[in-house]
């Protein structure tokens, strides 16, 4: 049999795919090594907002009280939410495969390395797995990432954690020390200190979240500061032996012990181990190269999500998926990059679509920022007696909208109504003018433009 499209990984990217090209009529093969949903929903995006929420519930049942709740006794069992977040994964991965079965995708568990990759005469493609071979006209490479582990001396010998550990210990440790202040590095820090345990966060850089908005990182580490979180910027990591971790900053070099160390500096594309090295495609220094519909620079193969190396983000590898499937069957669009939303799930909090102050300043680009504190919307002085929050809009001098900011609870939802007015050109008027619901917490932008 001669597949229409073979898919390798079958995390966002590819189970996406998967299932729009099965329902398009396409004889469509899924191969996975370990579970469907891959890293974002075995070790990634969904277990960590399951942890992150069950914090956020800890944390409000213990401030109930600013609300006329009495809520005594409040404990939190780290054995019991390590559970429901095994639950939920289990849950959400049936649901994936559920979708690949009503689509008509089949399912192949194991390694599938790519053997040949065809020629200009005949362009099917040979792929092993389970000593079994499998052919198909087009390929969607879908590998994603892992972690990146810098070459710290003592790290290879020590016992640090990464994601995946730190998402299953059963153990709170009394303090954490996290090398790397990026998104899983922060929300981490948020889950752990919401819990109790004393932590600790190293950054090279000159502020946490490199990528978000400069000034509203600031805001957050703030708060995050304010509930026992230590925070050491402009400093490295200079070796780790046992638990005990020797940094080197602005005030020379100091060692600090910790319970647990934990590493979240980044991931890297996954390229190796699948046949990948031996097709000969064309790679940036990220990763895979690819043009505006997906494909690299072999025609009849696709590749999406974190193996191009360009946005790791499980929601632009959604949007991949879905470009790559419409051009294999002749229509659709390019892929667009412009609206692409950046959240990160601690308490406050923080999300960013469209460009940030500190990318137009580096363009040259002429805008006006405009800012508001989320206290100018009722529905969030209701619902957040403690939380502060801040909305900022970048308007270019033709009124048309590049970017939004905003720090408080729920930015991570609020923030798509920004994403759809910057993917569609919109000026601000045009978005003031549209009727938002009161009270709620998204008419702050409606207030900021």
């Amino acid at each position: 049999m001669i597949y229409d499209l073979a898919i390798i990984g079958g995390g966002p990217a590819g189970y996406t795919a998967a299932e729009a090209a099965g329902k398009n009529g396409l004889k469509t093969i899924l191969f996975e090594k370990s579970a469907l949903g891959g890293v974002c929903l075995n070790e990634g995006c969904i277990p960590t907002k399951t942890l992150l929420y069950s914090a956020k519930v800890f944390l409000s049942a213990n401030d109930a009280a600013k609300y006329g709740v009495a809520c005594d006794c409040v404990s939190a069992d780290l054995t019991k939410i390590i559970a429901r977040k095994g639950k939920v994964v289990r849950k959400l991965v049936a649901g994936i495969r559920a979708k690949m079965t009503a689509a008509g995708v089949e399912t192949v568990q194991g390694t599938a390395v790519v053997t040949d990759a065809g020629d200009d005469s005949r362009r099917e493609i040979t792929i092993g797995c389970n000593e079994q071979t499998y052919v198909a006209r087009k390929l969607l490479i879908c590998t994603g990432s892992e972690a990146f582990l810098p070459p710290i001396p003592g790290l290879k010998d020590s016992d640090c954690w990464t994601s995946r550990e730190a998402l299953d210990n059963k153990d709170l440790p009394e303090s954490l020390l996290i090398v790397g202040g990026g998104v899983v590095g922060i929300e981490f820090a948020s889950f752990f200190n919401a819990l109790g345990t004393k932590v600790v966060v190293v950054e090279m850089l000159d502020e946490i979240l490199g990528g978000m908005d400069k000034a509203l990182s600031a805001l957050l580490r703030s708060e995050l500061t304010k509930k026992g979180i230590t925070f050491h910027l402009e400093t490295k990591v200079v070796s780790i032996c046992d638990h005990r971790v020797e940094i080197e900053g602005k005030d020379g070099r100091q060692l600090i012990e910790s319970g647990r160390i934990l590493v979240s500096a980044g991931r890297k594309p996954v390229l190796t181990g699948f046949g990948l090295e031996n097709l000969a495609l064309e790679r940036t220094k990220n990763g895979l190269k690819v043009n505006e519909y997906m494909q690299t620079s072999h025609p009849a193969i696709y590749a999406c999500g974190d193996v191009t190396g360009f946005s790791l983000l499980a929601h632009t590898a959604v949007r991949e998926a879905e470009v790559a499937v419409e051009h294999i069957l002749g229509r659709g669009h390019a892929m667009s990059y412009q609206a692409i939303p950046g959240v990160v799930y601690t308490c406050p909090e923080i999300a960013g679509v469209g460009k940030t102050e500190e990318e137009l300043q580096r363009e040259g680009v002429r805008y006006t920022a405009k800012q508001l504190p989320l206290a100018y919307s009722g529905r969030f002085v209701a619902e957040n007696e403690l939380g502060s929050g801040v909305c900022k809009v970048l308007e270019g001098e033709d009124g048309r909208l590049l970017g939004v900011h905003i720090l408080g609870n729920p930015a991570s939802e609020l923030i798509v109504i920004a994403g759809i007015a910057i993917e569609r050109r919109m000026k601000a008027g045009e978005l003031k003018a549209m009727v938002f619901p009161h009270p709620t917490v998204g008419e702050i932008i409606k207030e900021t433009l």
